[in-house]
């Protein structure tokens, strides 16, 4: 009888093989990288002078309203040195020189002058915006577009998504003009990042664990442009030390899914399979369904048994045996563990295999407990 016969194997193997599940924890979380430059002012709009044009002479023109920058506008009295979001970033800005003649600073051009000490303190001040520092100020509206608009503000650390990683982004070092925003690879993950929620400023650059991989990712090709080993390890490698068995460093679920285990969150509203399920998660993955029966249950967990061919072990999911059996109701997971109790005191003496092989053995040991759990029913 076939049936009996992977039931019986099915039974044993739950407690043989199942074992308790879970996740690694997210990775060291590790905040913006080093500040340098000098400081924004938080109020820096510089009086500008209208000179008269042909005809009658103009009125001095008005000065800009500080509240202003941001608004996508460049206003009277803005300038690229004082709203680069608005105004786009100063004539020289990513030559390597904080030139403070032409206006650069760390507001203004973080690329050249580095990241404000201010930035990362997750308010938006002292004269940040989103092209000088995302991480307070969330992305530019145009980031994200697949443009990189040097008009709107955008660089390789303000808007990584449409410009391309930083040139020296994955050299290990988290530079002034990196954070862990533009460059997690070398700065480390975001502190807001691996709450399973995938909000701005997080995109799939910056936040891999929450918003997944970039459409990109997966095509075989590392794009040095905006793929690394921490942003795309499937195309790019995995990077060093990976696979030590410590989750240590800048290494991610993301990046790092041998060492830091699978990108699941309980709670984010996302069923995010195979090991998060109706079990362990009924939030995001619904009640399970009750299983009515113990062949119901014994085919459930044949699902979970990769049977090895040539004679080799057979491979078990834990987490899925786990599963099937906690959809049976009590008076059917009474008679498993009888099951699963016998094959388990028997088995030592059926590892001969006989003319039967295993499976024949301990369906002849357990033949009653076996027989009692193929009639149990929840009625």
């Amino acid at each position: 009888m076939t049936l009996p016969r992977l039931g019986a194997l099915a039974l044993s193997s739950i407690l043989l093989f199942a074992a308790g599940c879970g996740r690694s924890d997210l990775g060291l979380e590790l905040g913006a990288g080093g500040a340098g430059g000098a400081t924004a002012s938080s109020s820096s709009h510089a009086s500008t002078t209208h000179s008269a044009t042909v005809g009658t002479g103009g009125n001095g023109g008005e000065g800009g309203n500080p509240s202003s920058c941001g608004n996508g506008v460049c206003d009277p009295g803005e300038s690229c040195g004082t709203c680069p979001g608005d105004c786009g970033i100063c004539p020289g800005c990513g030559d390597g020189v904080c030139d403070a003649s032409a206006g650069e600073n760390c507001a203004t051009c973080s690329d050249d002058c580095g990241i404000c000490p201010s930035c990362g303190d997750h308010i938006c001040n002292n004269g940040e915006t989103c092209a000088s520092c995302v991480q307070d100020c969330g992305a530019c509206q145009k980031c994200g577009d697949g443009v990189c608009d040097a008009s709107a503000g955008e660089t390789c650390s303000s808007c990584p998504l449409d410009c391309g990683l930083c040139p020296a982004c994955g050299d290990g070092k988290c530079d002034p003009s990196e954070s862990c925003t533009s460059c997690p690879g070398d700065c480390g993950k975001c502190l807001f990042c691996g709450d399973g929620l995938c909000t701005a400023p997080e995109d799939c650059l910056s936040c891999a664990p929450d918003c997944g991989a970039c459409p990109s990712c997966g095509d075989g090709k590392c794009d040095a442009a905006t793929e690394n080993c921490f942003t795309c390890p499937e195309d790019c490698g995995k990077c060093v030390g990976c696979g030590d068995g410590s989750c240590s460093g800048t290494e991610t679920c993301a990046s790092c899914q041998q060492d830091c285990g699978v990108c699941a969150v309980c709670g984010n509203g996302k069923c995010e399979g195979p090991f998060e399920t109706c079990t362990n998660c009924p939030g995001d993955c619904g009640d399970c369904p009750v299983l009515g029966s113990c062949i119901e249950v014994v085919t459930c967990a044949l699902g979970c048994i990769q049977f090895g061919g040539g004679g080799g072990t057979p491979g078990v999911d834990p987490t899925c045996l786990g599963n099937c059996e906690a959809q049976a109701c009590a008076n059917v997971q009474f008679f498993i563990k009888e099951v699963t109790d016998c094959a388990f005191a028997k088995i030592g003496s059926c590892l001969g295999g006989g003319t039967g092989g295993i499976l024949s053995c301990l369906e002849m040991q357990c033949s009653s407990q076996f027989a009692a759990c193929l009639g149990a029913t929840c009625q």
